[in-house]
């Protein structure tokens, strides 16, 4: 069996994705792949089980970012977070400034942080805007 200091050791692509944190299980990681959001070195895969290694780039659509990640270890266990990191470099675009969102992302109401869920006060009077409105 290889070990972690050999250039050639390869790992499934679902197994990777468990060992890196990407997702919290393999079932998560498999149905990640099948829905076609991963690419190794930008070709789709819908393949669970395909090997990648050092040098492999993935591109990945998770939680609504784009993730391109530079393998540098295949990894052999789920270690700590601390270990996770190590087996790859992120190398994802900087996400968007607020001004070049989408205007869908735009129309989602913010709040202030640690505002929390409106008071029924502040819910009566949002409600009775919208009612005006009409």
């Amino acid at each position: 069996m290889a070990g972690p200091g050999d250039t050639l050791h390869k790992e499934r692509l679902d197994r990777f994705l468990f060992f890196s944190r990407a997702v919290k299980s393999r079932t998560l990681a498999q149905k990640l792949i099948e829905t076609g959001a991963v690419r190794v070195n930008s070709e789709r895969t819908e393949r669970t089980d395909h090997k990648v290694g050092a040098g492999d780039v993935l591109t990945m659509s998770l939680h609504g970012r784009i993730l391109v990640w530079r393998i540098l270890d295949a990894g052999t266990r789920r270690g700590p977070a601390s270990e996770a990191q190590g087996l790859y470099e992120d190398i994802s675009p900087p996400s968007l400034p607020k001004a070049e969102r989408s205007p869908y992302e735009a129309a989602i109401a913010e709040r202030p942080a640690g505002a929390g869920r409106p008071t029924k006060k502040e819910r009566r009077e949002t409600d009775a805007l919208k009612d005006e409105g009409d």
